[in-house]
């Protein structure tokens, strides 16, 4: 079912593509105290509203545009709330799935220690309006599952936030900063959430060893076969490099891809990332089995300075890829817009056209 491939790549992959925006106002630069952490309240976030507070239609002025919008469950973060929602017109034609950060929420977010000493670890109900307490990336996250009101003609399902207060490993070291995990899912949450890592994804076969407990690479590891559907890679994307491998399915996430021209990443081999150049890097992430992988999320990666400091409106280019998993509507566009009236600033995907 899946073609097979080994280090060969075609001329398309081999391009390192160009990471395009659209500023329709810009501002910032573009471009992979422990509230909330307690143990809380369940939500009924299976449902089209999720869980904590209750959804509704869009309200406000502005953005997003009143009547046609749905909101989605509500939880808690920091000092404030973070909610989903989905805008459609009239005929059911998707035009925006998104999320909402009051900008209190970015405000008291607990720290590595607060995560690491949280009594909800164990907790099972990813659904919870105070998130769970976990270790992904081998450092402190706290993790929110919240579903998206339904859109039929589009991919995506629920939302998969993740606050890093000490950032995370990948990109060889790029990616440590304090930054928001912000993962559009398109398949259903029991699967997503029966993803298990870090380690070689189950589409890979390879023969270097691993240690659990460390971030440290093999350098003799190798992927020696591989059923990944790289006619489902982005333009302009690459998977980590081999020596990695064995890190690069992640729990309740799977394997990212970054863009190969992020400017906090190594310019090669051996080098160390650059942490400082990183506040905003959309990573596409893929999902699968041992007979073949396929494109399973979108995720903006962006810091909690970038959102802090946000104004105006920025909009930017979703690199596609050859195939698709799905006959629905894909996003060519992803935004983050200040909202004044509402003290927020949110994260939007948009453009969407037939694949």
């Amino acid at each position: 079912m899946f073609e097979e491939h080994t280090d060969e790549r075609s001329d398309r992959q081999r391009t390192t593509g160009r990471r395009a925006f659209i500023r329709s106002a810009v501002v910032g630069s573009a471009l992979v105290g422990g509230s909330g952490v307690v143990a809380g309240a369940p939500g009924n976030g299976r449902g089209g509203n999720g869980g904590g507070n209750a959804g509704g239609n869009g309200g406000g002025n502005g953005f997003p545009p009143k009547g046609i919008t749905e909101y989605g469950g509500s939880v808690n973060l920091g000092n404030g709330e973070v909610r989903t929602f989905t805008t459609e017109t009239p005929s059911g034609n998707p035009k925006h799935h998104g999320v909402e950060f009051e900008r209190s929420a970015l405000e008291g977010l607990p720290s590595a220690d607060d995560l690491a000493a949280a009594d909800n670890r164990a907790e099972t109900d990813k659904y919870r309006v105070g998130g769970q307490a976990t270790k992904v990336h081998f450092k402190q996250s706290l993790q929110f599952f919240v579903p998206f009101p339904a859109a039929e003609r589009t991919p995506f399902t629920f939302l998969g936030l993740n606050w890093n207060p000490g950032g995370h490993f990948g990109g060889a070291g790029a990616w440590l900063r304090p930054h928001f995990d912000i993962h559009f899912h398109m398949l259903d949450p029991a699967t997503v959430d029966s993803v298990e890592g870090p380690r070689l994804p189950p589409y890979d076969t390879g023969n270097g060893e691993y240690t659990p407990d460390s971030p440290d690479p093999d350098p003799d590891g190798k992927v020696t076969e591989t059923n990944f559907d790289y006619d489902q890679l982005p333009e302009g994307y690459a998977r980590s490099p081999d020596p990695v491998a064995d890190q690069r399915y992640i729990t309740d996430m799977g394997e990212h891809t970054a863009p190969e021209d992020a400017p906090e990443l190594p310019d090669a081999p051996g080098e160390p990332g650059d942490p400082e150049a990183f506040d905003n890097t959309l990573i596409q992430g893929f999902v699968g089995d041992a007979g073949g992988s396929r494109l399973a999320f979108v995720e903006p990666m962006i810091t909690r300075e970038f959102l802090r400091e946000f104004e105006g409106n920025e909009t930017y280019e979703v690199p596609q890829p050859d195939a698709y998993p799905h006959e629905r509507q894909h996003p060519t566009e992803y935004g983050v817009r200040d909202v004044p009236s509402k003290d927020a600033v949110t994260v939007v995907l948009s453009g969407f056209e037939e694949t």
